[in-house]
């Protein structure tokens, strides 16, 4: 890389950082902007200083947000009796890109992996139980990962909810759309077999 200046050389070393990026995307990335009109590398880096500025997490459900509430908590249209609990932002996003769910979410903040050190304490439990004794929440659907963190993630908030006047139900999981059954792992065979249900 020492045939580029080091201005350039940094902004590739920068990009090469991000996930996904290899060097070879992070030059094409460098040399894109590089072509690109000045104002839009401005807008870009704009952006970029505005995310890490006004970004915050949604004091209610823990989503990413540029204000107080974010914008699924301040919908007056979504079901508040509901509440969707997943581990991350990203989750919440694959599960609104779907359309299926019109109840509002929270957020962990992660799993409990006692191997990682990460107990109850360390993730948006506590809240949740808050949440609930003080929304009148109906449901709550727990839609953590089907690995081993995810259902004792899972086992854990229901139990810890099993007192409480709340129903608690688990997303299913199983067999994909389209998917070959001699290709599906035992494990998800095993979980969509409990699942199933009427046709």
């Amino acid at each position: 890389m020492d045939y580029y200046p080091v201005s350039i050389k940094n902004l590739i070393r920068s990009l090469a950082r991000l996930p996904g990026i290899g060097q070879k995307t992070a030059e094409r990335l460098a040399m894109h902007i590089l072509q690109q009109p000045a104002d839009e590398a401005h807008q870009l880096a704009r952006n970029i200083v505005d995310l890490k500025k006004k970004l915050r997490l949604c004091q209610r459900c823990f989503a990413l947000s540029d204000d107080t509430l974010c914008r699924i908590c301040n919908d007056p249209a979504r079901e508040n009796g509901l509440i969707c609990v997943v581990e991350q932002p990203a989750d919440m996003a694959s599960i609104e890109k779907s359309g299926a769910f019109n109840g509002r979410y929270h957020i962990l903040g992660g799993v409990l992996s006692p191997m990682d050190g990460i107990g109850p304490d360390d993730i948006k439990i506590a809240q949740l139980v808050d949440r609930v004794e003080k929304e009148a929440i109906r449901e709550i659907i727990i839609a953590t990962g089907t690995n081993v963190e995810g259902e004792s993630t899972a086992a854990y908030i229901a139990g810890i909810l099993e007192p409480l006047p709340v129903t608690v139900s688990r997303i299913a999981s199983g067999v994909p759309m389209g998917g070959d059954l001699k290709y599906v792992d035992q494990v998800t065979l095993k979980r969509a077999m409990e699942s199933r249900h009427g046709i």
